[in-house]
């Protein structure tokens, strides 16, 4: 029998993406997941917005029965830690969440803690390959960690720096209005490497335009960016190129706003966690950001899968939906069904081989250096409602629309990784 496009679509809306309110019951005992995230401190709302998409993916999947071991079918459990943005507090979560039985770590919103975390796994499962952890990583990006830091316990579901910067360069190349640029990052590893390869960048595609400023500055303590709106401003800069994010991007946008600046920002993370709403009118045509989905991508398995969140996630606060986290979830309830079971070393080696395709989206698990393979956009912000612009953000009444997408083969970079498998 025939099924129409039209009965896929509906069947995807109602089960793919339904919330697990009368979820069959997996018989084993939970998989413990555990959240290591700043739930409080200068990015606790970054915190929070990765736990409601994690919640519902983990939802997702118990709702079809949890995922399938060599004991039968098992539920999946998310439990979550504090780190309060702070390395040592990730360290101190990490203990606590081993010894309470998880051996599958999530983090992701700070290269810095991601490190120390695959320093401390490294150490751990040497010492105690009982007990040994994997850790996913949705978010931290600093390229090192799947460069000349990888590690076969680490696996990156977010496009890393170089790769985001790379789609974003694509776009200014083409952007005759942009002669000068202004650099400003936060003062750590996934700054300095945004820095970098922004400046190495346009020396390859736009070796005309000229650096104007290039500002380092602390993480999450600036309270007042006016003085470095004043400095963007005086600069002449036609541009900003930033992976700024959380309240740093707020209260800059906010602040060359104040300040008259009428340029372009390039960023990692100017669609959402407030920056739409900070900019207002004058970010129309100037802020463009790139990530790995966006929901105005302009497709009926996206859009359903959109809907559906905000279905779950109703208040417009809330709305702040990662692609790149449901396909991290589908990739691990594979590599668990697949290995059979959740001891690490099996469900490592079933994680290098994780293909998944979700909501019209896929993405692939490079085993060279464990970096996730995925599709690109970049979207510029416009009023919800201009073409193209069906959804907005956090009920600002502005959105993003889509101007280009990237296949995984057009963002994919080479790696330095040298690889350490367990014999």
């Amino acid at each position: 029998m025939k099924i129409s496009r039209r009965a896929i679509l509906k069947s995807l809306a109602a089960t793919a993406f339904a919330p697990a309110l009368a979820s069959a019951q997996a018989a084993g005992a939970p998989i413990k997941l555990a959240l290591i995230e700043g739930f409080s401190g200068g990015n606790a709302n970054g915190g929070e917005a990765v736990y409601r998409n994690l919640v519902w993916a983990v939802e997702r999947v118990n709702q079809r029965g949890g995922v399938r071991t060599r004991d039968g079918l098992r539920p999946l459990e998310l439990d979550r830690y504090d780190s309060k943005g702070q390395t040592e507090e990730a360290l101190s979560a990490l203990r606590s969440a081993i010894d309470g039985g998880a051996r599958i770590v999530l983090q992701g919103n700070s290269s810095a803690v991601a490190a120390a975390l695959i320093e401390a796994i490294e150490k751990h499962n040497e010492r105690q390959p009982d007990r040994r952890v994997v850790f996913l990583n949705y978010a931290a990006v600093d390229p090192a960690l799947t460069n000349e830091k990888c590690s076969f316990w680490h696996f990156r579901f977010d496009a890393h720096a170089d790769m985001r910067m790379a789609a974003l360069m694509s776009v200014l190349k083409d952007d005759a209005s942009v002669k000068s640029a202004y650099l400003i990052n936060p003062d750590y590893s996934f700054g300095q490497a945004v820095e970098r390869e922004a400046k190495r960048q346009l020396a390859l595609q736009r070796p005309d335009v000229k650096v104007v400023g290039d500002e380092l500055h602390p993480l999450l303590r600036i309270k007042d960016f006016a003085p470095y709106a004043a400095k963007i401003k005086a600069s002449g800069a036609d541009a900003v190129i930033t992976g700024n994010f959380s309240n740093d991007l707020t209260l800059l946008v906010k602040a060359a706003r104040e300040a008259g600046f009428e340029g372009r920002f390039y960023t990692f993370y100017g669609n959402a966690l407030g920056a739409p709403a900070a900019m207002g009118d004058a970010g129309i045509g100037k802020v463009l950001a790139v990530a790995e989905w966006m929901p105005n991508v302009p497709a009926k398995p996206s859009e359903a899968f959109y809907r559906a969140f905000r279905r779950r996630y109703p208040k417009p606060a809330d709305d702040y939906v990662h692609m790149r986290m449901q396909l991290m979830i589908e990739a691990l309830a594979q590599a668990i069904g697949q290995a059979g079971t959740t001891d690490a070393v099996p469900l490592a080696r079933a994680l290098e081989k994780a293909d998944v395709r979700f909501a019209g989206w896929e993405g692939r698990m490079r085993a060279a250096d464990h970096q996730f393979q995925q599709p690109l956009v970049v979207g510029v912000m416009d009023r919800q409602g201009t073409p193209g612009v069906p959804f907005d953000v956090e009920g600002s009444g502005y959105g993003f629309r889509v101007i280009r997408q990237f296949a995984p083969k057009q963002v994919e970079m080479p790696t330095s990784c040298q690889m350490v498998r367990p014999s």
